[in-house]
């Protein structure tokens, strides 16, 4: 089964791929819906995150909003509550991995926003960035609610930056001029990948890299 790593930085389109993805018959996971699921009411983070930050927790869940309050910004506090959330989530998406295996799919998705900051990239057959202009970028995350220059910035400096992102990648999926379009690269995409054998994919794009 071949593993793809579908990422991008904010803006970027990654949420739209992922719906284009599964329209086709792509199974797709994605780490910011496991992260919800545990942090609901009764999910497998809501202790530990507690036992870290008392006041993000509101009626037995992990309250977002205030969660982000206290850890935005200030990466020791980040890297204590990423010590115990990334676990929590490779377990959930190693569950789902196998499920995916037992139900015979060729190919699968992993939808990974911070797959290059979070270093997840020996965890993947190969790597497809989503990308858009910077005016485009710009204008869909300015007109996010409560999102301002200030916190564009602030976010983008946590980000390996694009131009990189694009480098490293195996596919890169432009979402900046149409879903028509985005849609033609994604399936030209899962087309180029279903031709390589998922024991081969590594040496397959290193030789076309030589």
């Amino acid at each position: 089964m071949i593993i793809i790593g579908l990422t991008g930085s904010i803006g970027m389109g990654k949420s739209t791929a992922a719906q284009l993805l599964r329209k086709q018959g792509v199974p797709v996971h994605e780490a910011d819906a496991a992260v919800h699921k545990l942090f609901a009411r009764g999910g497998g983070a809501v202790a530990a995150v507690g036992a870290l930050f008392p006041k993000a927790i509101v009626k037995g869940a992990v309250d977002r909003k205030k969660l982000g309050q206290i850890v935005y910004g200030n990466r020791r506090l980040l890297k204590k509550l990423e010590a115990v959330v990334h676990p929590l989530v490779h377990q959930a998406t190693a569950r789902w991995l196998d499920e995916q295996r037992k139900a015979k799919f060729k190919l699968v998705v992993l939808d990974i926003p911070l797959l290059f900051e979070a270093d997840r990239e020996e965890t993947v057959d190969a790597i497809w960035v989503v990308s858009a202009p910077p005016d485009v970028q710009k204008a869909r995350v300015l007109a996010r609610p409560g999102m301002d220059m200030a916190r564009f910035k602030k976010i983008l400096s946590h980000q390996v930056k694009d131009s990189l992102k694009r480098k490293r990648a195996d596919e890169v999926i432009p979402t900046g001029d149409g879903l028509k379009l985005t849609d033609l690269h994604l399936k030209l995409a899962l087309k180029r990948a279903k031709t390589v054998p998922a024991y081969a994919w590594r040496d397959y794009w290193k030789s076309l890299a030589t």
